[in-house]
């Protein structure tokens, strides 16, 4: 790399000119040349270039070799170090510090972690960090790209050059590192990637960048350490001692971007989200916010599903900071914060992480394992131990870096078959030969495992629509490994029912009662999601069978439903007040519908579920366990009629009634556990709802009847009534 003379050679130069040199560590910066040291550097527009010591001491002039701007030079120092040059040209001078006189910031025991597939602080060492080496301060990037032949750095600090700061490959890792100096926050870049074939790539986004440009711009930028003050430790320590299956948990599913704008149409950012969000929430009685992906995204129509910066909160609603802010002041106000994650494939976007270092290094190689066909993404390699980490470490990230609560992840069912949305010969078979992804299934696991190990109290929740067989059950009883998972079946009987005229529901009355045939096989949430009122479904109240008034009259006794119902409650933004128009993420909530009787009537009766959900132990303690729920009236078919019991130890039995006709019943004949009174708590048919006020005053008595009880009761009209037991 050069002789005693300290003269590189014209290939070195060459290579370092035109960017193709293998190892320009060994090249560039401080090098021994004989007894003593030479330093070499490539400054494009430089006509004179001297060497001074950080503290500013001259100690060499450097000659240039190359045209280009390669220059060497003899130096007068003892021993290396890193150094400072100063530039001249015919239009002025300037000043900057030599990257490649710096020694690497990974060391052996990253390699070691790394390579063993066991580090779970990736997110410390890879991507762009602002730090202090060896007297400089600067940015140390980190990059994985096995099989590129050479990875720089560009921005706005070296006219997005791919020739001035190519990095330095630790090889048994396959990561390629730089420090560069006198750079701080908020810079724009990328890695300009020349693939395994030579040949240049699309300029790449960081896959571990912390901050991301505004779309339609994709570059990374560097990020500022959080400068936030967490106060949220009494909520933090609340969960981290709780069984969350036997607490209440209602979530309020949101778009960020759409629940409401600026009165110009723009996006609120996170501080004003908090300021109009928090208190909403907590005016409401929800226990939980869940965000649909809020990680950077190219296209607002994909909601968030296509991400393509897992570890950057989107730079549509701030700086990262305030996204931390959000967290914290939700924490502090007694409402958790859900996030939706996307393990499960990701766009094909150039900048991102299609074909990374020219190779199929995220993604499968071969289509039928790497390509999803319904979404047009690509679905990463399971069987790859980096590609675990990186996702491994994404949930960790957020769970420590921003508090998250809990984690929703998307579209497990589809990675759990390999057939999913294939026909024959489009899909491989597993090992054993069957359509299982055992590869998706060993990191489901894992992530589980590691989320729960390291962050008690945070939850995971799965979007999984198939039978698969424990899903949140343990991973050491052969479980995935989730605390929760969405009962899509819940979701699609109810509205498949609700759509039906009255008159037709005595001969769909299963569809009520056979939930409840597996409502505790796992630890379901009912779910009423996004998923349900897009994509020319309309929104809930339009999927009600029967006139406007029984649309109306409908949606609130299957809210009241829902809520009596074991299982955890979800109800995705706007259905609260019953939006009428489709959701669509262009455009906010229609909130002026609250100055109509049946629409803020709506809003009060899920208020009002979710204070009782909170306040009675019966109605959420037992959510997930059998002894929890006692069927009172299960085959009144003829008058769709329903009414079971909710119970959990040392609290007062709450029955739940459910008339499912537009006609009210007097002296319907309901048995009961217990003689003496039982107070209505609620009743969807309520006046001060938009409900037509039938009822039965404040209680009804249950007389003896043997070891048991019944009472006379007025059912109203399309209508859920909830009884507490008071007194004996």
């Amino acid at each position: 790399m050069g002789g005693t003379d300290g003269l590189a050679s014209a290939g070195d130069v060459s290579a370092i000119v035109s960017g193709t040199h293998g190892d320009p560590f060994a090249v560039l910066g401080v090098q021994a040349a004989g007894k003593g040291f030479v330093a070499r550097c490539f400054i494009p527009h430089a006509e004179r270039v001297t060497a001074h010591t950080l503290a500013g001491k001259a100690i060499g002039e450097l000659s240039k070799r190359n045209e280009a701007g390669f220059f060497e030079g003899k130096l007068s120092i003892r021993k290396r170090q890193p150094l400072r040059y100063h530039a001249e040209n015919a239009g002025g001078e300037w000043w900057l510090t030599d990257p490649y006189s710096f020694g690497p910031v990974l060391g052996p025991m990253d390699d070691y972690y790394i390579a063993q597939g066991s580090h779970l602080r990736l997110f410390d060492k890879l991507g762009a960090h602002l730090i202090d080496h060896e007297g400089a301060g600067g940015v140390h990037f980190a990059v994985w790209a096995p099989n590129a032949k050479r990875v720089s750095v560009v921005g706005d600090f070296n006219d997005w050059d791919g020739r001035r700061h190519p990095m330095r490959l630790r090889r048994d890792t396959g990561i390629w590192e730089i420090f560069i100096p006198d750079i701080g926050a908020g810079r724009p870049y990328k890695f300009e990637v020349i693939g395994a074939q030579g040949v240049r790539l699309p300029l790449k986004a960081d896959p571990f960048a912390f901050q991301s440009e505004l779309r339609p711009a994709t570059a990374s930028v560097t990020a500022e350490p959080s400068q936030h003050q967490w106060g949220d430790e009494a909520h933090r320590t609340f969960w981290r001692g709780a069984d969350p299956r036997r607490q209440p948990m209602a979530i309020y599913e949101v778009h960020a971007g759409s629940w409401q704008r600026n009165e110009d149409g723009t996006f609120l950012t996170w501080d004003e989200l908090a300021d109009r969000l928090i208190p909403y929430v907590v005016d409401m009685g929800f226990t939980h916010i869940e965000f649909l992906p809020i990680s950077e995204h190219p296209y607002d129509p994909s909601w968030g599903y296509q991400t393509t910066g897992l570890y950057a909160p989107s730079a549509r609603f701030g700086d990262p900071d305030g996204f931390a802010r959000f967290v914290d002041g939700a924490h502090r106000a007694g409402v958790g914060v859900i996030l939706d994650w996307v393990p499960a494939h990701f766009p094909v976007d150039q900048f991102g992480l299609v074909r990374f270092d020219g190779t199929a290094l995220y993604e499968h190689e071969d289509p039928r394992k790497g390509f999803h066909p319904d979404w047009n993404t690509l679905i990463y390699n399971f069987g790859r131990r980096e590609v675990i980490e990186f996702l491994v470490n994404n949930a960790l990230y957020w769970a420590e870096k921003y508090h998250v609560d809990g984690l929703r992840v998307d579209a497990v069912a589809s990675m759990l078959y390999l057939d999913y949305s294939r026909k024959a010969g489009e899909w491989i078979p597993n090992e054993k030969g069957g359509r299982e992804n055992l590869e998706a299934v060993a990191f489901l696991q894992k992530m589980n495992k590691e989320l729960y190990g390291h962050h008690p109290g945070v939850v995971t929740i799965a979007e999984e629509s198939t039978s698969w067989p424990k899903v949140s059950k343990p991973v050491h009883e052969g479980g995935l490994g989730f605390g929760f998972k969405w009962n899509m079946g819940f979701m699609h009987d109810t509205l498949q029912y609700f759509a039906r005229e009255p008159i037709h529901r005595q001969h769909h009355h299963d569809e009520l009662t056979f939930g409840l045939m597996y409502a505790f096989s796992e630890n379901f949430v009912l779910p009423l999601s996004h998923d349900e009122v897009v994509h020319g479904k309309g929104t809930l109240i339009s999927k009600m069978a029967g006139d406007d008034w029984q649309k109306f009259a409908t949606l609130r006794a299957f809210y009241a439903f829902m809520w009596g119902y074991p299982g955890k409650k979800l109800l995705f933004m706007g259905q609260e007040f019953a939006q009428r128009r489709e959701w669509s993420e262009a455009r906010a909530l229609d909130w002026d519908l609250l100055q109509y009787a049946p629409h803020s009537g709506m809003q009060k009766v899920v208020k009002d579920l979710n204070r009782l959900y909170r306040n009675y132990p019966a109605l959420h303690a037992r959510d997930c366990e059998p002894e929890g729920f006692e069927w009172l009236v299960v085959d009144d078919k003829q008058r769709s009629v329903f009414a079971w019991l909710r119970k959990a130890p040392g609290a007062n039995p709450v029955a739940v009634v459910c008339n499912f006709t537009p006609v009210p019943r007097e002296n319907y004949r309901l048995p009961l556990p217990h003689a003496g009174a039982w107070r209505e708590i609620v009743n969807t048919d309520a006046a001060d709802y938009g409900g037509s006020g039938v009822g039965n005053g404040a209680a009804v008595k249950a007389m003896a009847e043997g070891e048991r009880a019944a009472a006379l009761l007025t059912l109203p009209p399309l209508a859920t009534l909830m009884l507490e037991f008071v007194s004996e």
